[in-house]
Formats: C-alpha cells, sequence, structure tokens
C-alpha cells in the first residue's frame, strides 16, 4: 500500500503541476509562461516526485511508464493494475482540485479544454489525429526508451532523475503543439474527465498511443542491452 500510495501522491502532484501551470499561467495576461513554463513543469514534477518517491515506488506516474517497465523486465505484472489504479486516482483528484480552483474565476469556462490532450481542431497547432497518433508513439517510445537506459544497473548512479524529468521537458518541447502533450495515459484522464464533451471522445488515443510507444520503448532497450542484463 505505501508503493500505491506514493505512486497516487506523485501522480497528483505530476497533474496538479504540470495541467495546473497550462492551466493557469500559460496565457496569464502580461505574465504567462508559455509552452516552455509548461514543459519545465512537466520536467520538474517528474524531476522533484523521483527523488521524493523514487526509493518508494520507482516514481512511474504513468500507466504507459508501469507498462514499459514490465515489458523491459523491470516490473512484475501483479503489480500493474494496482499501479495504474492508483495513477489514474491521483491525477483525476488533481483534476478536481485544479477545476475548484479555476471555476473560483469569474468568467471560468472549460472551453478552452482544461489542458486536455486533442488531435484536429483541438489540438493547439491543428493537427491530425495521425500527426498525433506518430507523436504520442514515437515521444513515449523514446521517453521509456530513457528511463530504462538510466536506471539500468551500469548507468551512473544518482542521476537517473535528472536525465528522467529533462526528458519530459523535451518531450513537452517538442510536441505540445501537436497534441498538449500526453505520453501518459493518467494525466489525459485526469483533467479529460471535467473538460467532458471531445477531451472524454478523444481521449482513446491518449491510452492507446502511449502505451503502443512504451512497448515499443521496451523492445528497442532490450535490444540494445540484450548482453547488458
Amino acid at each position: 500500500m505505501k508503493q500505491y500510495s506514493a505512486e497516487f501522491i506523485g501522480t497528483f502532484w505530476l497533474v496538479l503541476g504540470g495541467c495546473g501551470s497550462a492551466i493557469l499561467d500559460a496565457a496569464f495576461p502580461s505574465l504567462g509562461i508559455g509552452f516552455l513554463g509548461v514543459a519545465f513543469a512537466f520536467g520538474l514534477t517528474v524531476l522533484t516526485m523521483a527523488y521524493a518517491i523514487g526509493h518508494v515506488s520507482g516514481c512511474h506516474l504513468n500507466p504507459a511508464v508501469s507498462i514499459g517497465l514490465w515489458a523491459g523486465g523491470r516490473f512484475p505484472a501483479d503489480k500493474l493494475l494496482p499501479y495504474i489504479i492508483a495513477q489514474c486516482l491521483g491525477a483525476i483528484v488533481a483534476g478536481g482540485v485544479l477545476y475548484l480552483i479555476v471555476s473560483g474565476k469569474a468568467d471560468f469556462t472549460t472551453i478552452g479544454g482544461f489542458a486536455s490532450n486533442g488531435y484536429g481542431e483541438h489540438s493547439p497547432g491543428r493537427y491530425s489525429l495521425l500527426a498525433g497518433l506518430v507523436t504520442e508513439i514515437v515521444m513515449t517510445m523514446m521517453f521509456l526508451f530513457i528511463i530504462l537506459s538510466v536506471t539500468h544497473k551500469n548507468a551512473p548512479s544518482g542521476f537517473a532523475g535528472l536525465a528522467i524529468g529533462l526528458a519530459l521537458t523535451l518531450i513537452h518541447l517538442i510536441s505540445i503543439p501537436v497534441t498538449n502533450t500526453s505520453v501518459n495515459p493518467a494525466r489525459s484522464l485526469g483533467v479529460a474527465i471535467y473538460a467532458g464533451d471531445w477531451a472524454l471522445a478523444q481521449l482513446w488515443l491518449f491510452w492507446v498511443a502511449p502505451i503502443a510507444g512504451a512497448l515499443l520503448g521496451a523492445v528497442i532497450y532490450r535490444f540494445i542491452n540484450s548482453n547488458e542484463d
């Protein structure tokens, strides 16, 4: 239960910090942090939690990461479902906290998407479904490859959290204009529930693509490190 609780808290922090920065600060009048600030916010949530709970649960914070770690031979199958449930619950609670905060604004509306992920007319840059699918698969694939590689027994110790946090920052810098960046089904679910409408209708992509990408990342990792493990 300590591990599941850590995943709940960690994913709560990821959605609160990452999506919160996008909802509250990205376009704030004259002081907005923009895409760059949002990218760093997501990276910082993972970086801080990596050192806060990494020793307890491994700091997955992401169903795709848990599945990728399982496929990479680093995580037992019997813990997959409890981890994913804890992550999704943490994301949903964080989305609820953000909803309570933002709904306190006089002109509050979720029409802007509530930091939800989307494609087509709901993509920040109006990118197609295919573009979104490819982006989410490739970004998650690289994310899992990096996670598995920097946590390898022969990798320099103590720096994994930094590398993973910076990797997530870079992923957001690349892909926010395309899908608003998911690479994390729990993160997508946590805000889509409150946005409703199109966000829920398009949510399937942000489960299918990250999981597919995570599996590909694990395959590439195992191929490259076949003689190392």
